[in-house]
């Protein structure tokens, strides 16, 4: 299932030429270098993590466990983030990422 947030497809509505152009400027990102699907996604959830925003986090932790990263792989990613973002911040994405692998499992 693919969820796209409220004011992404605000974004892509309003702007379909630069949604495009961003999407295809993200392709292109992943395809950069050697790093594999899964492992891309983990590090774009620490990314996520530790900018501190909710929808890229769900949205990453979402991904990462569609690409095959297991539940453990997700939860370290959130434990490495603890000693680089703080631990405030590392137990607000906890939340969310418990959420999407809660979602996975129904």
């Amino acid at each position: 299932m693919s969820y796209l947030p409220s004011p992404y497809k605000r974004f892509v509505e309003s702007y379909p030429e630069l949604a495009k152009a961003y999407e295809a400027l993200g392709a292109k990102c992943h395809e950069a270098g050697p790093l594999d699907e899964k492992t891309r996604r983990l590090v774009k959830l620490g990314i996520a993590i530790g900018q501190q925003s909710e929808g890229a986090v769900k949205s990453h932790a979402r991904r990462a466990l569609n690409e095959g990263a297991s539940v453990e792989d997700v939860r370290h990613t959130l434990v490495l983030a603890m000693t680089t973002v703080g631990f405030p911040a590392m137990i607000a994405a906890s939340e969310w990422v418990e959420e999407m692998i809660e979602a996975k499992k129904a």
